[in-house]
């Protein structure tokens, strides 16, 4: 059995490899065509992607999965919209394959340029999000990648219902539909053949839990790009407006607790606690967030008391760790202590409190004044994201169009040899 799915895996790559091949000779208003024509066939087959779900749904809940899985899950009308929105914006971005990234003419009349090109075939590892799929595929399309897809179990009938209608619409469009093909997802052998295939697949992309993603990171003999998890934290400075810290804070945590960039931690400055503290915990409290705080925050008995896990604790559910500090430096301490390199964000009126805490933060993404949740492909203007990455090396933060490109160096020469030492 493994071995027909080592083969059953391996021969979707080769399809991808020459899906591939052809992506390369696509121009950009063909790719951009085809990337209409999926989100057109989304949005008229919208009915048969909810009733997929619907399906995912169900078991999942007869399988007692979390609430936070569950959202993460589920699809709606808005939200199949918003995917297809999604593939029309990314259309309308600029295509980066052929784009000059440097170039000179050597003394000997030599002419060299770098320019960006695909990375070829891309596989995507990932849990209960079939939003993902249509995500991936979009942007894997745009970049002039063939991608392949290992969706959970948990997601079956919708990703196999939403790769259906993007295969469709790639065929109408006259690109080859083998660009997008969805993996077996019962048998985790499908990701260890997946992330193996070194020489079928060029880059391997995990994203969902640490488990998942540790687990990728540490078989793969693929090159991969690690997507973290998020334990993100928002810290209140002194000089903090409160009404804004509020807005902030509650935005960060309650906007949608699934996400990887919901905050789960926050920190407040001893200065301003006296006022602060009472006045955030009702506002948490008002919204069914479990504060699990500090001495000072568990003065209310509504507070439950922090332990040392908390504060490495994702929780994607209406939970948050809450602690005082006694200067930024001890807020910054924490965060290099217990942070995932995520995102971070500090609440300040103070400009010098701004600069040191944006250089001496190390995340993906730092926010001054801003909520967490706006690290996002798409509010970066990316159209979507395949994820985002916490690691420093390739691409960091969310990772959109440039992030799925490598590049090359082409030389013109006229009979150029090289001396003879």
């Amino acid at each position: 059995m493994t071995d027909d799915l080592r083969e059953q895996v391996h021969a979707a790559a080769r399809r991808a490899r020459v899906a591939a091949n052809e992506l390369v000779l696509a121009t950009r208003e063909s790719k951009d065509a085809a990337l209409h024509e999926m989100a057109s066939a989304l949005r008229t087959r919208a009915a048969e992607v909810l009733e997929a779900n619907a399906k995912d749904l169900e078991a999942g809940r007869a399988a007692g999965l979390a609430q936070g899985l569950l959202d993460r899950l589920a699809l709606t009308e808005a939200r199949v919209e918003g995917v297809a929105q999604g593939l029309e914006t990314v259309a309308g971005l600029p295509d980066p394959i052929g784009e000059v990234l440097r170039g000179s003419i050597l003394p000997n009349g030599l002419e060299l340029k770098q320019v960006r090109v695909p990375m070829g075939v891309v596989g995507m590892v990932y849990e209960a999000r079939p939003n993902v799929t249509v995500d991936a595929a979009g942007l894997a399309l745009k970049s002039g990648n063939a991608a392949l897809l290992r969706g959970s179990s948990t997601a079956e009938h919708s990703n196999t219902a939403l790769v259906a209608i993007l295969r469709d619409a790639l065929e109408t469009a006259g690109l080859p539909a083998d660009a997008v093909q969805l993996l077996p997802c019962h048998d985790r052998a499908s990701v260890t053949h997946l992330i193996t295939a070194r020489g079928l697949v060029d880059l391997v992309i995990p994203r969902g839990g640490a488990g998942l993603i540790n687990a990728v990171v540490q078989q793969a003999t693929v090159p991969t790009i690690e997507t973290g998890v998020g334990n993100v934290h928002v810290y209140v400075d002194a000089s903090a407006d409160l009404d804004m810290a509020q807005r902030i804070v509650l935005n960060s945590k309650t906007r949608r607790t699934s996400v990887c960039n919901a905050a789960e931690n926050l920190l407040v400055h001893a200065s301003i606690a006296d006022e602060f503290v009472p006045r955030i915990t009702d506002a948490l409290n008002g919204q069914d967030v479990t504060i699990h705080g500090d001495e000072r925050f568990a003065r209310d008995p509504r507070v439950q008391a922090a332990t040392d896990e908390d504060w490495d604790t994702e929780y994607l559910s209406l939970d948050i760790a809450a602690r005082v500090v006694g200067s930024i430096d001890e807020a910054i301490a924490h965060i290099a202590e217990h942070g995932s390199g995520h995102t971070e964000a500090i609440v300040t009126s103070d400009l010098n409190a701004a600069r040191r805490f944006t250089a001496r933060v190390d995340a993906a993404a730092v926010m001054v004044n801003a909520s967490t949740a706006f690290t996002d492909g798409g509010e970066f203007g990316m159209g979507a994201e395949i994820g985002i990455s916490t690691q420093k090396l390739h691409a960091r933060g969310p990772m959109g169009l440039t992030e799925l490109t490598s590049s090359k160096w082409v030389v013109w020469g006229e009979g150029h040899v090289r001396p003879t030492s």
